[in-house]
C-alpha cells in the first residue's frame, strides 16, 4: 500500500502493544470499549501527546480495516484527541547565520540546503540527482508529506557547491557500478517497469550514505540515502556551539525559512506552494512574527 517502513514498523509496535495490553486475546474477540479503553490507558496512565494516541489509533484502523478486514464503524466516530495549538521556534536571520556557520561537511550542505528551499529533513536526504535542475535553479520535491510533489527553488549560493558536491558522489557511483553495487532503491513498482533505472545516474540519492547496506525489505545490497541522524547531530552540535538557548532541530530551518520569507515581504499564497501546505491557513501560523512585541501593541512601561 506504498507506506513507509518507518509507519510499518510504528503500526507493528502499536497493534503490539494492544494485543499484550488485552493479555495476548485476538483482536477480532475483543469489542469497541477494549479499543476504547486501550486508548483511554495510553491517555491517562501513559500521559502520552495527542499526536501519540492518534498514530495509535490510526494502526488500531488499519488493523482492523486491512489486515483483519472487519472495519469497524464505531473506530469512525471515536473522537480524535486534538493536537494543541502551539507557535513553531523560529531562529533570527542572525542566529541562522550563526548556527550555518558551525556546520560544515555533507551535512553542512544538508542543512544549508532546507534552510534554503523549506524542505523537510527527510525530502533533503532523499533527494535525487534528476530531480535538481541547475539550469532552472529549481527542485522538485517528489513524494512530501502526503504524496504530493512541489517545486521550489534551488538558492543561487548553492549552485558551485552542490554542483562539486554531486560530481564527487558521481565518482563514488562510478566506483560502485564497477563493484556490481550501483543499483538504488526505486519506489512503489518503478523497479519492475523500468529494470535499468535504478543503475542511472539521475536516479542515484544527491547525500549517498558512506557504505553499501542490505535492504530489510529485499534483501539487496545497495548504497541508501546518508542517516538522517547525522544530519540532526551536527545541527544539535551546531545550535550548542553558537550559543543558542532555543531547542532548534533541522525542522526549525524549515520554520526560519518561511518566517524570513515573510519578513522578506513574500506573499503567503506563495510561501505556501514552496512549503507544499494544502491548506493556506497552516501556513498562517507564520504570520505571527509580523505582528512584532504582542501584535504590534507597544507596552505601557516603555511610555514611563
Amino acid at each position: 500500500m506504498h507506506y513507509s517502513l518507518r509507519t510499518e514498523h510504528a503500526y507493528l509496535g502499536w497493534i503490539r502493544r494492544f494485543i499484550l495490553f488485552h493479555e495476548k486475546r485476538h483482536p477480532l474477540e475483543l469489542s469497541a470499549a477494549d479499543v476504547e479503553r486501550f486508548l483511554s490507558h495510553l491517555a491517562v496512565a501513559g500521559n502520552v501527546a495527542a499526536s501519540t494516541q492518534n498514530q495509535a489509533l490510526a494502526a488500531l484502523l488499519f488493523l482492523y480495516k486491512e489486515v483483519l478486514g472487519n472495519p469497524l464503524p464505531w473506530l469512525d466516530d471515536l473522537t480524535r484527541a486534538k493536537r494543541p495549538e502551539r507557535l513553531p521556534v523560529v531562529l533570527t536571520v542572525a542566529e541562522t547565520q550563526g548556527v550555518l556557520s558551525w556546520v560544515q561537511g555533507t551535512a553542512g550542505l544538508v542543512v544549508r540546503l532546507l534552510y534554503g528551499t523549506g524542505m523537510r529533513l527527510m525530502e533533503g536526504v532523499r533527494l535525487r540527482v534528476k530531480d535538481v535542475d541547475f539550469e532552472r535553479r529549481e527542485i522538485i520535491v517528489r513524494d512530501g508529506k502526503g504524496q504530493k510533489d512541489r517545486v521550489t527553488m534551488l538558492p543561487e549560493s548553492l549552485i558551485a557547491p552542490l554542483g562539486e558536491h554531486l560530481a564527487r558522489v558521481k565518482v563514488l557511483h562510478q566506483q560502485a557500478f564497477a563493484e556490481g553495487h550501483g543499483d538504488v532503491y526505486l519506489p512503489f513498482a518503478l523497479a519492475r517497469k523500468y529494470p535499468n533505472a535504478g543503475r542511472e545516474w539521475g536516479w542515484q540519492y544527491a547525500f549517498p550514505a558512506r557504505d553499501i547496506s542490505v535492504d530489510p525489505r529485499s534483501g539487496a545490497r545497495r548504497r541508501h540515502h546518508m542517516d538522517e541522524k547525522a544530519v540532526q547531530r551536527a545541527m544539535k552540535q551546531a545550535v550548542r556551539d553558537a550559543g543558542l538557548v532555543k531547542p532548534a532541530t533541522p525542522h526549525t530551518l524549515r520554520h526560519s525559512f518561511a518566517t524570513h520569507l515573510l519578513e522578506g515581504g513574500y506573499d503567503i499564497r506563495t510561501v505556501q506552494e514552496l512549503l507544499g501546505h494544502k491548506d493556506v491557513s497552516t501556513t498562517m501560523i507564520y504570520t505571527h512574527v509580523l505582528n512584532k512585541g504582542g501584535k504590534g501593541v507597544r507596552s505601557p512601561l516603555d511610555r514611563l
